[in-house]
């Protein structure tokens, strides 16, 4: 009986496998493909002969080179910041004690549950104020603060023993060389984990980066390939060549960290 449930198990798995893959497989076989075959009807699965030309002509119409820079920049940036107020905010909701702490975490928890798309009229103002339109930085000035990364890294201090932080201060050290030198280190499968979770959010951010930057050597690899999606006709060859170039850096960092991108999953929140 038992083997027959993990073979139902491990089937219903396969085949949710394949569901999550075959958008994948799918830009990959249209991207070989001539615009004709690409709206085929019926559609045709594989091209009758690759089209790696597909590639070199979007390269050629879009500065791929600049998108690469801006979007290394920006997630650099964001993944920086997020995690250095992030881990610090968490630290302080976590293991100080000062007036109004379980207020200050019910407004990042409230932050949660509020859609992204309303701060983005205010966020827009800051940076215009700033006047930092149409650079790099207005990329990376929203992605500063994450509640996200601040109720995950507090999952992750509050499951560490009170005893560190004790022996600590017997010994002198200040709250800077407690946060710094001994929780930071043993929170490190929460900060890789928020790390992944941010570069992959400001990776496909594509909204902010279309509203607050309008020139083209100014926008990310999510934007930019938005203007291969024409009003009237879209050439999808071109656009899932596009995709492809777009997506290879962060799939290669996921390969990378897999390992810890799991293990910070798992363990948060639990007990180390």
């Amino acid at each position: 009986m038992k083997t027959n449930k993990n073979w139902i198990i491990h089937l219903l798995l396969i085949i949710g496998g394949i569901v999550m893959i075959a958008p994948f497989i799918w830009m990959i076989l249209t991207s070989g493909k001539t615009l004709s075959e690409s709206m085929q009807i019926p559609p045709s699965i594989f091209p009758k002969k690759f089209q790696w030309e597909n590639f070199t002509q979007v390269a050629n119409i879009l500065p791929f080179g600049s998108f690469y820079i801006n979007t290394f920049l920006m997630v650099i940036g964001r993944v920086f910041g997020s995690v250095l107020f992030s881990a610090m905010a968490a630290y302080a909701c976590a293991r100080l004690n000062f007036p109004g702490r379980n207020v200050f975490f019910s407004m990042v928890l409230i932050q949660m549950m509020i859609p992204s798309q309303i701060f983005i009229t205010p966020q827009y103002l800051l940076v215009q104020r700033l006047g930092l339109l149409d650079s790099v930085p207005a990329l990376i000035i929203p992605g500063f603060v994450s509640a996200f990364g601040t109720f995950l890294l507090r999952q992750f201090f509050l499951s560490l023993p009170d005893d560190l932080e004790e022996a600590a201060v017997i010994d002198g050290a200040s709250v800077w060389t407690i946060f710094f030198k001994i929780m930071l280190p043993l929170a490190r499968s929460g900060l890789i984990a928020l790390s992944i979770f941010t570069a992959l959010f400001s990776f496909k951010d594509l909204m902010w980066p279309l509203i607050v930057n309008t020139s083209m050597n100014k926008m990310t690899l999510s934007s930019g390939l938005a203007n291969l999606q024409g009003q009237y006709t879209t050439n999808y060859p071109q656009l899932m060549a596009g995709s492809l170039l777009a997506i290879w850096p962060m799939i290669l960092l996921f390969i990378i960290f897999q390992k810890k991108f799991i293990e910070g999953i798992a363990t948060t929140g639990g007990k180390l």
